[in-house]
């Protein structure tokens, strides 16, 4: 959700400021110092592609100028494209009692998330070089599987390896995606149901 808000919200060239309360969060990170300028491009490159959760409290600020803002607007966003088995605590989906999502929600997401084309092209990016840091996106079946064209990865300590996958058939360009949760062999349960 937060990749497509940010899509949505534009402008990913405006350069960015750290804030303190970005730095330093646990798990996946960017490793962002707090005062260093980027652009909303970088960092939504870093948040999908090395899921950084410092760059999505960062975009989040950014957007809608406080987290709480941004996770309203993520909530009514999600009410809006009926995911009815979805609560959004916080933007870079660390684990909270109060977020959670079904794999139905998530392939709606990813559907209407994939319509945005500055989105697919970010979960489609395999590695780039942007602010000074070379990203690689933590999404194996990309160099697996010819047909993959994104889009995330997950892990937390509740919710355990999720994977969110969009699939497109050369021939007719119709796409498929497939969602598991709580799944360790999530990679190639992904290329077999494809």
């Amino acid at each position: 959700s937060t990749g497509l808000l940010v899509c949505e919200a534009g402008e990913t060239d405006r350069r960015v400021t750290v804030p303190a309360a970005a730095v330093g969060l646990e798990g996946s990170s960017m490793y962002l110092k707090r005062g260093e300028t980027l652009t909303r491009r970088d960092l939504l490159y870093g948040m999908m592609l090395h899921s950084g959760n410092d760059a999505a409290l960062t975009l989040a600020i950014s957007v809608s100028g406080s987290e709480q803002a941004f996770v309203r607007q993520m909530n009514l966003r999600a009410q809006a494209l009926g995911l009815r088995q979805t609560h959004f605590a916080n933007p870079h989906g660390l684990d909270s009692g109060e977020n959670y999502s079904s794999a139905r929600d998530l392939a709606m997401l990813a559907q209407a998330a994939l319509q945005n084309q500055q989105f697919r092209t970010v979960v489609g990016t395999k590695t780039i070089a942007c602010a000074g840091r070379t990203l690689t996106n933590h999404n194996k079946l990309l160099w697996r599987y010819d047909g993959c064209i994104g889009v995330k990865t997950g892990f937390t300590t509740l919710a355990g390896r999720t994977l969110v996958t969009c699939f497109k058939n050369p021939d007719n360009g119709q796409r498929i995606v497939i969602v598991t949760l709580n799944n360790y062999d999530h990679y190639n349960d992904h290329e077999r149901l494809c």
